[in-house]
């Protein structure tokens, strides 16, 4: 069964892993992103799927985009069965979805309709969703608007940020997607359309959105922290001069306490509680900007925060 996968993100790796170590699959080739300029000296950094392929000895493709006609040739002459994609980064044009004689299928981590687009771990967190998961779809020209194959759910834990809950997901989809496939290439397993109703979008991340708005209620704060760790961090600004010292909060939980919206209720080994719109969120764990991270006990020891302190709101 020959297989062209396309992927760029570290969520794609576990299912690249898994096609190429199954012996009923053969990867004919690994599409991915072009080198990107990163760091201070700007150097051109593979993407985590061409660093994986590389060591599994895999042909790599690097078109700048995927609907360019000289790459979609290249795709025509490997004839594949399949085309694989997870978290490739483009949308693809319908005459390279055509390609594959059973078409395109795609691991998307979330329960669609909900959160289709850029950033469906971190919305389901901000929203607080009980639950989330990965669907199996085959791909047409919309974005994630294809008929689904399968779905495998997971609950959203407390202790989840958007780290820990996207290596899950990576290791879910990447299950389901060898377990799928077989079915599906055979004729036994028919892809069925989306629902209509429940459809949504998560739009891609922004630096802003990790900054807290102490108005909100604190089970939405504490949501946003998690949804946002590790990027791009929940921040909050204490008056300093010359001029706001950001703060990025690492961890928190709901307090039960009142206080107008980023007053310090408390500050101690415990934590710093700090009034929210509803309740009050206690910070356990945050960081200076160019500091390091610290507990709270270890924060207040060199910053004391007496109650009344305010956060600009």
């Amino acid at each position: 069964m020959k297989i062209v996968f396309m992927g760029t993100a570290e969520l794609s790796c576990a299912s690249l892993e898994k096609l190429a170590a199954n012996g009923n699959f053969s990867v004919a080739a690994v599409v991915t992103q072009p080198d990107k300029p990163k760091g201070r000296d700007l150097r051109l950094t593979p993407s985590p799927v061409k660093v994986l392929a590389e060591k599994l000895n895999l042909p790599v493709l690097q078109p700048l985009k995927a609907r360019d006609e000289q790459f979609i040739t290249q795709i025509r002459d490997l004839q594949p069965d399949l085309m694989v994609v997870v978290a490739y980064g483009q949308i693809l044009p319908q005459r390279l979805l055509d390609v594959p004689r059973h078409g395109c299928l795609n691991v998307h981590t979330s329960l669609l309709p909900k959160y289709r687009g850029a950033a469906p771990i971190q919305w389901a967190i901000a929203d607080g969703e009980p639950e989330t998961g990965v669907t199996l779809m085959k791909m047409d020209a919309g974005l994630d608007t294809g008929p689904v194959l399968a779905i495998r759910r997971t609950p959203i834990l407390p202790a989840d940020d958007s780290q820990t809950l996207h290596d899950r997901l990576a290791q879910l989809g990447a299950e389901l997607l060898v377990e799928t496939i077989p079915a599906y290439m055979a004729g036994t397993l028919v892809p069925r359309p989306q629902p209509e109703s429940g459809a949504n979008y998560a739009a891609k991340i922004k630096k802003e959105d990790g900054r807290i708005d102490w108005t909100w209620p604190a089970e939405k704060i504490w949501n946003r922290l998690r949804a946002f760790t590790p990027w791009p961090g929940a921040f909050a600004f204490l008056p300093a001069e010359p001029k706001p010292q950001l703060l990025k909060i690492w961890k928190a939980g709901v307090a039960a306490a009142s206080a107008p919206p980023g007053t310090v209720v408390a500050a101690d080994q415990a934590g710093i509680v700090v009034g929210c719109g509803q309740g009050a969120l206690r910070i356990l764990e945050l960081q200076r900007e160019g500091g390091r991270r610290l507990t709270a006990s270890q924060f207040l020891a060199g910053c004391p925060l007496p109650p009344g302190t305010k956060f600009l709101v």
